[in-house]
């Protein structure tokens, strides 16, 4: 019992430590010394944290309050904005580029904001139906109790075109055949826009884009994978139509693209509507925005191997 006693004596209070049975009564007073000077360390090291991340995240708060009540908010930014609306030449446009509410100093309105690309829409529709769809009807219901109305042109596709097989598309062809869930929102667009036009007399312009390509080009584009996938020397795939047939796009450079959209913005003609109310007809026009002369995938592999000198593997699905 005395050896169990004295065993007791080493045997650790918490688990983990060790009992020191040489441990003095002047080494314990110089222990609690110890632990209480590095308790009161860690304290005040600690209030120094907390009052560096106050001040930091007070500044940050101070920043941002600055920053958007500069960017988007206050009297100040509602100068800068109507200043910058204002017609500076005679005949002038002020165009608004896709930033609802519409000020009532926009003339015009240039809608290209949307949710772009086939392949993604499988995996997330519900943002192509937000972006697409209700975003463009938020934007017409802005523009249609503006005062004036504005006119309208907007980014539609030539994907609205689906599986029609009469090439090259025309305007005149039917659209209700789309292949994608993407061609789908672009069509229901246009659908919408025409109500609009009809019922409250906005001017509309829908611009059917082919392959827009060039600099600043969206990253997803087959183009840019091919050309990484060469480069990298990893296999190409290629995929055909019916039939094996070679698939082929109307690339269209940006710069025609813009040069499309400015003219569409120079023959619009006013809006009829005022306050949500139609005066009478407004105009309502389709374009496509290409050049009538589709390249196979094959020749754009080609002309990419050409470019960066090297050739890729090609592999067909």
């Amino acid at each position: 019992m005395a050896l169990k006693a004295e065993e007791e004596q080493f045997l650790p209070s918490t688990p983990g430590k060790f009992k020191d049975k040489w441990s003095s009564g002047k080494n314990r007073q110089f222990y609690r010394c110890f632990a209480s000077t590095s308790t009161m360390f860690l304290w005040a090291l600690f209030l120094v944290a907390l009052t560096a991340a106050y001040l930091s995240f007070q500044s940050f708060v101070d920043s941002g309050n600055k920053f958007f009540s500069a960017a988007c908010g206050g009297a100040h930014w509602e100068k800068q904005i109507r200043s910058s609306a204002q017609i500076h030449r005679h005949n002038g446009f002020a165009v608004l580029v896709t930033v609802p509410p519409v000020s009532s100093e926009a003339t015009h309105v240039m809608h290209l904001a949307a949710q772009a690309g086939v392949r993604y829409a499988m995996e997330n529709p519900q943002s192509y139906v937000h972006s697409n769809i209700a975003g463009l009807v938020s934007l017409l219901e802005a523009s249609k109790t503006a005062d004036p109305q504005p006119a309208i042109v907007w980014a539609s596709s030539s994907s609205v075109y689906g599986l029609n097989d009469k090439v090259p598309f025309s305007e005149s062809d039917q659209t209700d055949r789309p292949a994608s869930l993407y061609a789908a929102t672009k069509k229901a667009g246009e659908e919408i826009t025409h109500t609009y036009n009809h019922i409250y007399g906005l001017s509309i312009t829908g611009l059917r884009f082919f392959t827009v390509y060039g600099p600043w080009g969206r990253p997803d584009m087959a183009y840019f994978s091919f050309t990484r996938n060469i480069l990298q020397g990893k296999s190409i795939t290629v995929y055909r139509g019916k039939n094996r047939v070679d698939l082929a796009r109307d690339f269209t450079y940006i710069d025609d693209i813009v040069r499309g959209c400015v003219a569409s913005l120079d023959t619009s003609k006013k809006s009829t509507g005022s306050g949500g109310k139609k005066r009478g007809p407004a105009q309502y026009r389709i374009f496509n925005l290409g050049n009538t002369s589709p390249v196979t995938v094959p020749q754009m592999v080609g002309i990419l191997e050409k470019a960066i000198e090297s050739e890729g593997k090609e592999k067909c699905d």
